[in-house]
């Protein structure tokens, strides 16, 4: 069981109404991807809404709440998954610096019984991201994806996008297994784990989940601040999950 207790982290700042009443007006913004203007007058003010969430954002609170259920989470770091989806802007995504259209996302999957696929239960949750142009290749991303405070794992899994020696070099370097199928018409084809690379399909789950929040699925942010805040958002919203339905 989870609980959560009232915090106040606005640093030296008076407390100001109740924090869950603030989230769960985070939470209605980030599902329906209204306006802030248009959000349910029974959250409050939206003006205080949304400067608590900007204040949140830039003092990294949202980062260490993924961050945290990360580390609380991650009880088996037998395989993990990279991959990349493209996120639509919305028009009035425009004009501001450090808008981007395309993010890269690492998916967890732990096996919490047995290291057997057949007998194992998993949760599809993500553990890590950046933010890159929609321009950029896959493989370009996977240095800053790798530095990020997550545990190395026994097996990375990854799509025919990822195929690039190097990144094969450096999996391999620190202990890692790359399950990555070679590019079609590779003169070498590298051998490659079909079996487990069929669970895959995990992260494009978890991408499916993430986008049920509409405002993941469409960018409607000018910052990347402020949507890489819905992503933790988002992100947390499934680990909780995880927590909530373990047996």
């Amino acid at each position: 069981m989870v609980r959560f207790c009232r915090l106040s982290v606005d640093v030296g700042q008076r407390p100001s109404g109740d924090n869950r009443q603030f989230l769960n007006g985070m939470l209605h913004v980030l599902r329906t991807a209204c306006l802030w203007r248009d959000m349910h007058e029974r959250y409050g003010k939206w003006n205080s809404v949304y400067v608590r969430f900007r204040r949140w954002a830039e003092q990294g609170v949202w980062d260490a709440l993924l961050q945290t259920l990360v580390d609380l989470g991650l009880t088996d770091n037998w395989q993990h998954m990279i991959d990349s989806t493209v996120i639509r802007a919305h028009s009035q995504a425009t004009g501001a610096k450090g808008g981007l259209i395309r993010r890269l996302l690492v998916g967890h999957a732990a096996a919490l019984r047995a290291k057997s696929m057949p007998d194992v239960t998993i949760r599809d949750v993500l553990s890590a991201f950046v933010l890159t142009g929609g321009q950029v290749s896959d493989y370009k991303a996977t240095e800053a994806l790798m530095a990020l405070p997550v545990p190395n794992p026994k097996a990375m899994l990854a799509d025919r996008g990822y195929d690039s020696d190097s990144f094969r070099q450096d999996l391999l370097i620190h202990g890692i297994l790359p399950v990555i199928p070679s590019r079609k018409g590779c003169g070498v084809p590298q051998k490659t784990d079909w079996r487990r690379y069929r669970d895959r399909n995990r992260i494009e789950r978890m991408f499916n989940k993430l986008k049920q929040m509409r405002r993941i699925a469409t960018r409607y942010d000018k910052t990347a601040l402020s949507f890489m805040s819905f992503l933790n958002i988002a992100a947390g919203r499934l680990w909780i999950r995880s927590f909530v339905n373990a047996t």
